[in-house]
């Protein structure tokens, strides 16, 4: 018995990414966060009791549901080493040619013996947008009729004011939590067009090489 074959897309709830934002198919957005690590051994019982505690009272100080994602991947050591192999080119110096070659060999060895992983860290922020919805009634005899009733053209300008009046709701949050993380000493950034695209692109395709996002110090 033959079975209809459903391409990845319906599988997928996002509709489109616009101007950094994650429309889903529901209407709903969400805003994804690029956050760096905090590395509490580092740091001194005091300063680590701080961290926590600040950081418990901005989890405690949100009335919207957040997400964590974290991403593990393997290291692409390969530009790296590419790098090194052209500064070995236009070296003059014997002796340092030949410690840059014996440092790129190491390198290569090391990697190839030990999986070296990279983490990313994003908190994805939420925006649910709802509305009161009848189609029977006095409210879906005259309201439906008026948004029912408009041009093409009006029902795109309705859907743009819509849009821009959600992101607005959107980045509010964003802020809320950029502000919280800083107080907690967490450096953070809020993802572009392309930078969500690749982000989806890598959990869809995880056999890909790794991205280059980074996040400034």
């Amino acid at each position: 018995m033959a079975l209809n074959a459903k391409a990845t897309q319906e599988f997928i709830p996002i509709k489109e990414v616009r101007d950094g934002i994650v429309v889903l198919k529901d209407g709903d957005l969400r805003a994804l966060v690029l956050a760096n690590s905090v590395n509490l051994s580092l740091k001194s019982d005091d300063e680590q009791k701080a961290t926590i505690l600040q950081f418990q009272n901005f989890l405690n100080t949100l009335d919207f549901s957040v997400q964590v994602s974290i991403q593990s991947r393997k290291l692409d050591i390969r530009p790296y080493l590419l790098l090194l192999e052209n500064r070995v080119k236009v070296q003059t110096e014997p002796l340092l040619k030949l410690q840059t070659k014996e440092y790129i060999e190491f390198i290569r060895n090391f990697t190839e013996s030990v999986a070296i992983m990279t983490k990313s860290f994003f908190v994805v922020v939420p925006y649910t947008h709802t509305v009161l919805k009848s189609d029977s009634g006095i409210f879906g005899g005259i309201f439906g009729k008026f948004f029912k009733g408009g041009s093409k053209e009006e029902n795109r300008v309705a859907k743009e004011v819509d849009f821009e009046e959600k992101r607005s709701q959107l980045e509010e949050r964003v802020a809320v939590i950029q502000q919280g993380l800083g107080r907690c000493g967490i450096n953070s950034a809020q993802l572009g067009t392309e930078e969500v695209v690749e982000v989806f692109y890598k959990v869809f395709n995880p056999g890909e090489l790794e991205g280059k996002i980074k996040l400034e110090a």
